[in-house]
Formats: C-alpha cells, structure tokens, sequence
C-alpha cells in the first residue's frame, strides 16, 4: 500500500500555545513516563554543542514511543544571556513530527511554549506522586518563563495552595510572576520575597528554575516533608540545591543517564559528595506503580528534572491532532 503525505504542516509557537492546555499536556506526559518505564520507548541520550565563547548550548533530542506509535525530535538551545543582548527567549526550540511508518515530516512546530509546558507538566506529575497532598505553600525560586507553566501544573495536582512565595535575581521578574500568580490561584495570598531562604523556608513544595552553576538552596533552610521540583539544572555543571539537601532526599529522576550527567546531581556526583546509587528511581517507574513514591509525611523528596524527548513527542502529537481537528497552520510541500 502506498501511503501520500505531500505536504507538512507548519506550526508557530503562538499556535501551539493556543492549542495545548495544561490538563491535557499533564495527561499525556504522565503517559510518556509510564511508557518509559515499561520498556516501550527509544530515546537516545541528547546530543550537546557548547558554544562557548557565546555561553550558550544547543540540544537535538530525538524518540520513539513505540506503544503510542509517536516520534519525534527537538532541537532546543538555552543561552541565558539572550533576553539582555538581543531581545530573545532564554530557551527557543523547533519540533520535527515524524510518522514512524514512512519518516515523512509530519508537522514543524515552534517548540518554545511546548518545551515550557512540557516541563510544567513533569513538574505536576512529580508533585502528585511525591509531594505531600495537603501541601499549602508553594516556593519559586526564579520567575522565568518555567515558572508559569510550573505554577500551572502544580495547581491542577494539588488543590490547596494557600500562598504563594517567589524570589528571583530580577525583582521586576518577580513581581510580574506574583501579579500572575495572583490570578492563576483565586484566593492564594502571593508574597514576593528578598532572599532566597525567605521564600524557601515554611514552603511545602519548592520548585527551582534557574540556570545557576551553584547552590541556591541551603539544606538548613528545609524542614521535613518538602518535595522539590528541581527544574534548572539541566546540563553539566549547572546545580541549584545543596548537596545535603539531596544526601538527606529520596531522589527521583526522569532518566538515571541524563540525570547523572546533566541533572540536579551531576557536581555532587563528580565530586563524590553523591553515589549513582542514591538515586531512587525514575519517575516513570513510579507513575507505573513500579516504585513507591511518597512513603512518609515526613520524608522529603527530589525530583531532578533533565527534560526527556518522550514529553516532547506526546506534546508535539497532541498540538498536531488538535491543529488538524481545528484547522490551524499551513501546509507547505517541504518534500518533493
């Protein structure tokens, strides 16, 4: 049987963000996690270049779900000094669409705002399974971009967040998450703090999404029973927790590999302050029911989160079927 597919869809950013809402991205990541762990996914390890004298990285991550017949890759940069010199986004990424039965280019996205709420998503997927259910004070360290879509996800799992705490290098960035916040949870008090240790200590859940390359969070300012979304670290050298806080965590990670080389753990690793072996699991594992998550009221939890392709995949799936469905984006023959 031959199969036409003449022409590929083209997909902005604006229009991505238009189709893809938190619920569902929550769902289908959550999905994404539980095919990993049972042995239905391909995804090989991102690929880096470092453009050093620039003091920015690119990444191409490319998967294969194969229960779900979805395929896809990414290529995503991160350079943090972009919003001051040249008016652009810290993260800008493009997604390819690939039907696993011909390689045909289905659809070309803008991967800015799918990235955003991809990662949103595995936050929220993380808080479920390993924050505390009655959790009330939420903490952000760092209002970029990852906190809005980190703040969305955390409102769908855990209903009743009462305040609100944000610090940020950028007084102004925190300030504007804070007006933000204030509407995304009606009734939740918003307190921007000064330092960082305001606004961790007395937190619930604290989410960190910074590209900082040292600790951000000291272990004496944590008390029993914080879960962390650990957001920012996300390639090598990049760290935002002490490493007594992770010595003292049951630590989850979305890929052991990449965690190990690129997560929250990778300079307590190398410096062997940290063993591979004080990971716990992924959190696929525990989305499966493979591993427990949260055991005690008292524990205190990590989720490292590096970034898989397999939350791309899915997201990029569901903005494809939803444009489809709705009649959005233009088609162009990109292949002859």
């Amino acid at each position: 049987m031959v199969i036409e597919f003449p022409e590929t869809l083209i997909l902005t950013d604006e229009e991505v963000k238009e189709l893809l809402s938190m619920e569902e991205v929550l769902e289908a990541v959550e999905r994404a996690f539980r095919e990993k762990a049972l042995g239905r996914v391909q995804m090989p390890s991102k690929v880096y270049l470092f453009y050093g004298r620039h003091g920015g990285d690119l990444r191409v991550m490319p998967s294969y779900l194969e229960g779900l017949d979805v395929s896809a890759v990414k290529v995503v940069n991160v350079h943090p000094e972009n919003r001051r010199r040249f008016g652009l986004p810290t993260v800008m990424a493009a997604v390819i669409l690939i039907d696993p039965r011909s390689g045909f280019p289905l659809a070309v996205m803008g991967g800015s705002w799918l990235t955003a709420m991809r990662t949103g998503a595995a936050g929220g997927v993380a808080a479920k399974y390993l924050a505390r259910r009655d959790s009330e004070v939420a903490c952000f360290i760092g209002a970029g971009a990852q906190a809005y879509t980190q703040l969305m996800a955390l409102s769908l799992v855990l209903r009743g967040i009462k305040l609100v705490k944000v610090y940020d290098i950028d007084g102004e960035a925190s300030r504007r998450f804070a007006a933000y916040a204030s509407k995304a949870i009606g009734g939740a008090k918003v307190e921007v703090c000064a330092s960082p240790r305001e606004a961790v200590e007395g937190a619930d859940v604290v989410t960190t999404a910074t590209p900082s390359r040292q600790p951000i969070v000291m272990s004496g300012w944590v008390g029993e029973g914080v879960h962390f979304n650990c957001i920012g670290a996300d390639a090598p050298g990049k760290e935002e927790l002490d490493p007594g806080i992770l010595l003292r965590a049951k630590i989850v990670v979305d890929d052991v590999e990449q965690a190990v080389h690129g997560g929250e753990v990778n300079v307590p690793i190398a410096r062997g302050i940290l063993r591979r072996e004080h990971i716990y699991g992924e959190l696929g594992e525990v989305v499966a029911g493979l591993k427990r998550g949260r055991e005690a009221r008292s524990e205190l939890t990590v989720f490292a989160s590096t970034g898989l392709a397999i939350q791309d995949a899915v997201a990029a799936s569901l903005a494809y079927e939803k444009a489809r469905l709705k009649g959005v984006g233009r088609s162009l023959r990109l292949v002859a």
